[in-house]
């Protein structure tokens, strides 16, 4: 079992294969008790592949694995008794209602807190009543949330799980994942929704062909990352470019819009109080520049 500063998520040099195809290719991976952690990357990169390994669905063809301490593979029953699971794609029994579903699923773990699970059938507007093959892709979605947070646990893994919700339903979710990380739980957010993880997570790692490319607290992220500018007005676009830090540039017209390292703000702060603009938008570095940085070149990878 796991200490208190021991992590509650682990994977070391994790390598899975299928076939040929290296879906994980060396990855790191750790995850502290109590942590939101993002897990950033685009379809094929790996994510599902190693949650699903993580959960013990799969056995991994080399590489260390361990939740809460354990080896998931050899011990599902230990781990999956303090996880919550919720995949991207929903499949239910199509012949049992939504509220069968969501008691089968939180039986497993030891039964639901009734008056828990009433909350949320209310906050995220679902029909118990009607039957699965009845219910859309997120209404599927909405009755694993239910399940998955009508019942405490440790760690939640989610792998992409409010595709399918609509912006009302994706505030709801935001709220039952700031209640559980509030209450102690950790939580593993497999997302491709970057405003999403810049809300909930306190660190991310990005994933890329099977393997870690970045992790870290967003604090640290972010100076990796350039700082938006687009200006409108007078503006000599060639003293712009000879500026240290500035990359990209693009002109429209009177408009200029270029990226600037966080280390070469100041002299290009003062090169455009210096100039004769009529509009100014600074933004400040994003998860996203972050995350397309890494993807704008990236080639084929594993599923």
């Amino acid at each position: 079992m796991t200490s208190a500063s021991d992590p509650v998520v682990s994977a070391t040099l994790l390598v899975k294969k299928f076939g040929r195809t290296r879906a994980l290719d060396g990855l790191n991976l750790s995850v502290g008790a109590g942590e939101v952690h993002g897990f950033l990357g685009p379809n094929g990169a790996g994510k599902s592949t190693t949650l699903r390994v993580l959960l013990g669905l799969i056995r991994p063809t080399s590489g260390s694995v361990r939740i809460f301490g354990m080896d998931p593979w050899r011990n599902p029953a230990k781990t999956h008794r303090d996880i919550a699971y919720v995949p991207g794609d929903v499949g239910l029994w199509p012949n049992l209602s939504g509220g069968e579903v969501i008691d089968l699923l939180t039986g497993l773990r030891g039964g639901s807190d009734e008056r828990l699970r009433r909350r949320l059938v209310d906050e995220f507007e679902f029909d118990p009543r009607r039957k699965a093959r009845t219910y859309s892709k997120g209404n599927r979605q909405k009755a694993a949330l239910i399940a998955a947070f009508a019942r405490p646990a440790r760690l939640y893994v989610l792998d992409e799980p409010s595709a399918g919700l609509d912006p009302v339903m994706e505030s709801v979710f935001r709220r039952q994942i700031r209640r559980v990380s509030a209450d102690g739980a950790t939580v593993l957010l497999s997302s491709h929704i970057l405003s999403e993880v810049e809300q909930l997570c306190g660190r991310v790692t990005i994933i890329r062909s099977g393997k870690a490319v970045e992790s870290g607290t967003l604090t640290q992220l972010r100076h990796l990352k350039q700082t938006h500018f687009r200006i409108e007005g007078a503006v000599n676009v060639g003293l712009v470019a000879a500026l240290p830090g500035v990359k990209d540039i693009h002109t429209d017209g009177d408009t200029v819009e270029f990226g600037v390292d966080a280390a070469d703000l100041g002299p290009v702060l003062k090169a455009v109080a210096a100039a004769e603009i009529s509009g100014l938008t600074v933004s400040p570095p994003s998860l996203e520049s972050l995350f397309l940085r890494h993807y704008s070149d990236r080639t084929g990878s594993a599923s």
